[in-house]
């Protein structure tokens, strides 16, 4: 397995997705392209070199979004904590209705976000067997 992969390299899909508001409230949520896949379990998002976990919901519409990102998978299934995706909005001075881009490493499981023009590397990684991803839920 390769070590590290730009955000540009062949494996990678980039798309566009876009901040929103979430609700009337002044709290960011990123809008995801149709055909993204909501899992059960909490995925790996990756911003600005760090990495992160999310719940991807669909919104009345069936559009995926997530309105959060947390350091761990139990905080993000209990939307407990920090919230990294605020705090990476603010400080990349993104603005409601802005286009990011959305690196998919995995389908269904990893992921990265870069504002325009910025570039990523990110490290892949081979996700647990099911046993152990299982036993792993049950500790959180």
């Amino acid at each position: 397995m390769t070590d590290r992969i730009q955000h540009d390299h062949s494996s990678i899909d980039s798309h566009r997705a876009t901040v929103e508001r979430a609700g009337r409230t002044d709290r960011p949520k990123v809008v995801l392209p149709e055909g993204v896949a909501a899992p059960d379990d909490p995925v790996r998002i990756v911003l600005d070199g760090r990495a992160y976990r999310a719940v991807i919901e669909t919104d009345f519409g069936d559009v995926p979004e997530i309105r959060g990102v947390y350091d761990n998978a139990r905080m993000a299934r209990e939307r407990e904590g920090p919230n990294r995706l605020a705090e990476w909005v603010e400080s990349s001075d993104l603005s409601f209705g802005r286009s990011v881009h959305l690196d998919v490493i995995e389908s269904g499981a990893h992921y990265g976000f870069r504002t325009p023009g910025e570039t990523a590397v990110y490290e892949p990684t081979a996700g647990p067997d099911g046993s152990l991803a299982d036993i792993a839920s049950d500790l959180e």
